[in-house]
C-alpha cells in the first residue's frame, strides 16, 4: 500500500474536495461517485458521506492508496 501525506492549510477539508485536492478524483462529480460506491476509508471506517470534515491526523484509504491528513 503506498501511503503519502497531504499538507492542508485550513482546520478541516471535506473528504470530496480531499479526494479532488490530492488527485484521487478528477471532478467533484467524480469524488462523489468514489464515495457512493463505498470505497473510501476514513480512519479505518468506511466512509459515504462526501461532506465528512476531514482533520490533520485523519487517513484516508481509497484502494491501494492510503493518504494522511497532515
Amino acid at each position: 500500500m503506498r501511503t503519502e501525506e497531504i499538507k492542508i492549510s485550513t482546520a478541516f477539508i471535506k473528504l470530496d474536495q480531499f479526494l479532488k485536492f490530492c488527485g484521487l478524483a478528477e471532478t467533484g462529480g467524480h469524488a462523489k461517485e468514489i464515495v457512493a460506491e463505498g470505497v473510501v476509508s476514513v480512519n479505518g471506517e468506511v466512509c459515504m458521506q462526501r461532506g465528512k470534515k476531514l482533520v490533520p491526523g485523519d487517513v484516508v484509504t481509497v484502494d491501494d492508496y492510503r493518504i494522511v491528513v497532515k
